[in-house]
């Protein structure tokens, strides 16, 4: 049901307006309300903020779209979430598993295990590979494929990397910019996890006495114990007690801005009919091909860059099963191409809260595809018995023992790094920036950006820092540079080496 949530009357009138009530645009809310700013956001989904970072609920089981664990390097991030949602988070053990040919492999790596799994000669045949990508490097490095085999050679490459990607992506490895490998693996060593394999495996991966912590991989995060979408669901909820709106089911439609206050009307499309919002500022966590085609009158870049922008879109379906559990793992990656399925979620091992049934368990096959194409165009009822099907390939669960499903699409779930992406987002953020500086673009879609939820929040922290001085202090266009933000350390902790993301960053005043 769609719904304007907040004060009863109509809002016609905001110091901000914000066009999405993801992580970016309703951390922006949050951070508005509280320095005083009215504020009205739209939201095109009639009933879940939260955009990605939902949790979507049915017949009392509840489905986190995509996974998202609550870590964070920025003190900032952490603290916002703990003052949003301070009593709800859970302490979560981290446990993945890759799928690989009918055997599971430890993520992170266990040297013995790959070892054993891959067996004499083909785990021969990776190091001699290895050897030669370091030995013999490609030298024009062009694509994720030509990236990724100089880091760990061509037979790791084809096992690891190759399918599991192009079934993210939906094109080849070798047609993929090598800039998403570079942000996304840059500082995973082969070495290094071997030898973190190794200690891992032989009980070793200890912190030493001196205070400094080993660099591995995280193996517990925070999670909130009703899902992700606690946090979004509290933050809009705070947004409205501070007397601001959030409107449910209301479709971005035109932005046009007055060429004498400069100030913008933003018209959406509500079940009641179109809503006009004047405002000072906009921010748009919009995918950014959107925003340009619906700004009037339309930019340059709405006829060359936007049209040409990307997205890879996906599908969760959520099988109930009679079995206390099918397995620990918060989520195994799928590299197998007997299935398409990519990615298979356990429910209860993110948080037992939200498996409300202990005899029955609960799990999401993830489907990534593009929207309108075979997969997503297929019923709710063939996607459950694909499901179905998969799952017994896989050998995870008797077919006879799935007592129902329940399929969610995603659409724009990631924006595709394809050879020219940045070429054309640059076309965009410098026409759209020097023509409109009350027009901010946040978060991944906004950004075209693959923002983790903590980045995306970072570029919402940004920006309003930027509105309340009144000029542009930070650039949010150098948040989620370093790759390895994610994946080790300790939540909280500034990097060494400050990134934008840590440590924010002043723009440089012109002389």
């Amino acid at each position: 049901m769609s719904e304007t949530i907040g004060p009863k009357s109509r809002p016609t009138s905001a110091d901000v307006a914000i066009i999405g009530a993801g992580p970016a645009g309703l951390t922006a809310a949050y951070l508005l309300t509280k320095e005083g700013y009215s504020v009205t956001v739209i939201e095109k989904d009639p009933v879940y903020v939260g955009g990605i970072s939902r949790t979507v609920e049915h017949e009392g089981f509840r489905f986190d779209i995509g996974g998202h664990r609550f870590f964070s390097k920025s003190r900032e991030v952490v603290d916002l979430w703990n003052e949003i949602l301070p009593d709800d988070f859970i302490e979560r053990p981290r446990m993945s598993r890759i799928y690989y040919e009918g055997k599971f492999y430890s993520y992170p790596l266990r040297a013995f295990e790959a070892l054993w799994n891959l067996g004499v000669v083909r785990s021969a045949l990776c190091m001699m590979s290895y050897a030669k990508a370091k030995l013999l490097p490609k030298k024009k490095v062009r694509s994720f494929e030509d990236w990724t085999i100089n880091q760990f050679g061509q037979k790791l490459y084809s096992i690891f990397f190759k399918t599991y990607t192009e079934k993210v992506w939906g094109m080849p490895c070798d047609e993929m910019s090598a800039d998403w490998a570079a942000q996304r693996i840059k500082g995973l060593s082969l070495g290094g996890a071997v030898i973190d394999g190794l200690k891992r495996s032989l009980g070793l991966n200890k912190k030493p006495n001196d205070g400094m912590a080993t660099k591995t991989l995280l193996e517990t995060f925070r999670y909130p114990r009703l899902g992700p979408g606690m946090m979004w669901d509290a933050a809009r909820d705070k947004v409205i007690a501070g007397g601001n709106h959030v409107l449910m089911g209301h479709s971005f439609k035109q932005l046009t801005q007055d060429q004498v206050s400069g100030r913008w009307r933003l018209t959406a499309n509500g079940p009641d009919g179109d809503v006009v919002i004047d405002a000072g500022h906009v921010i748009s966590s919009a995918p950014m091909r959107e925003l340009a085609a619906r700004i009037h009158p339309l930019p340059a870049c709405a006829l060359t860059a936007a049209p040409k922008l990307n997205y890879r879109d996906f599908l969760t379906v959520a099988l109930k099963i009679r079995s206390e559990d099918l397995f620990p793992d918060n989520w195994i990656y799928i590299h197998d191409s007997q299935v398409q399925v990519g990615r298979v979620q356990n429910f209860r091992s993110w948080s037992p809260e939200m498996v409300p049934d202990p005899a029955i368990a609960c799990v999401g096959l993830e489907y990534f595809c593009f929207e309108g194409d075979g997969l997503w165009s297929s019923s709710d009822d063939e996607l459950v018995a694909l499901a179905t099907k998969e799952m017994a390939i896989l050998g995870l669960c008797n077919p006879d023992d799935v007592v129902g499903g329940a399929v969610v699409r995603q659409e724009k779930a990631y924006p595709v790094y394809d050879d020219d992406y940045a070429a054309h987002v640059e076309t965009m953020r410098s026409e759209l920036e020097a023509r409109y500086p009350t027009l901010h673009m946040v978060g991944r879609n906004g950004m075209h950006r693959y923002n983790n939820q903590d980045h995306a929040m970072m570029t919402a922290m940004l920006t309003v820092r930027n509105i309340v001085a009144g000029e542009k202090r930070y650039d949010i266009w150098g948040v989620n540079e370093d790759a390895e933000y994610h994946e080790s350390g300790t939540e909280g902790e500034q990097a060494a080496l400050a990134s934008v993301r840590d440590v924010p960053a002043r723009v440089a005043k012109a002389a």
